[in-house]
């Protein structure tokens, strides 16, 4: 069951950080040099149809596949080992993506203006940087975990 799990969840991965890296390298450089706010939306609007199942996918399958590794889900929060820094590290991504998204869905999206585009390509940009750590989190289970 585990590697059609985890296949599951790098399928997931690859829709969430593909959109966010086509977002912050194509849709918002165009949408800065236009000053339009609605390219953004487009695109939010077109993504968010497939963006956020897969956010959701990684969520479900990130949490299944912890309690394979430390099914102790107690060690989770006080690491002391490789894979317990590695499901921690994912954890305060995870949160940090939902703290910004919150605050950009909420705050940001309705007001968006070409005055808040910058404050928007902040956003656009942390939730890319976190997806991208998402990765190359993952790619440490591989090797045994978070070793310090």
């Amino acid at each position: 069951m585990y590697p059609y799990v985890f296949a599951l969840h790098l399928l997931a991965a690859t829709v969430w950080t593909g959109g966010h890296l086509v977002l912050a390298f194509t849709v918002l450089p165009r949408a800065l040099r236009q000053r339009s706010p609605q390219v953004l939306l487009d695109f939010e609007q077109g993504y968010e149809h497939v963006g956020m199942p897969a956010l959701l996918i990684q969520v479900a399958t990130g949490l299944w596949m912890a309690l394979q590794l430390v099914p102790d889900w107690e060690q989770w929060f006080s690491p002391d080992a490789p894979l317990e820094r590695a499901v921690s590290l994912k954890l305060a991504l995870l949160a940090a993506t939902l703290l910004v998204a919150a605050h950009a869905r909420l705050r940001v999206i309705p007001t968006l203006s070409a005055r808040t585009l910058p404050l928007m390509a902040w956003h656009v940009a942390a939730v890319t940087l976190l997806s991208v750590g998402f990765v190359l989190t993952g790619i440490a289970f591989r090797y045994g975990g978070l070793g310090m």
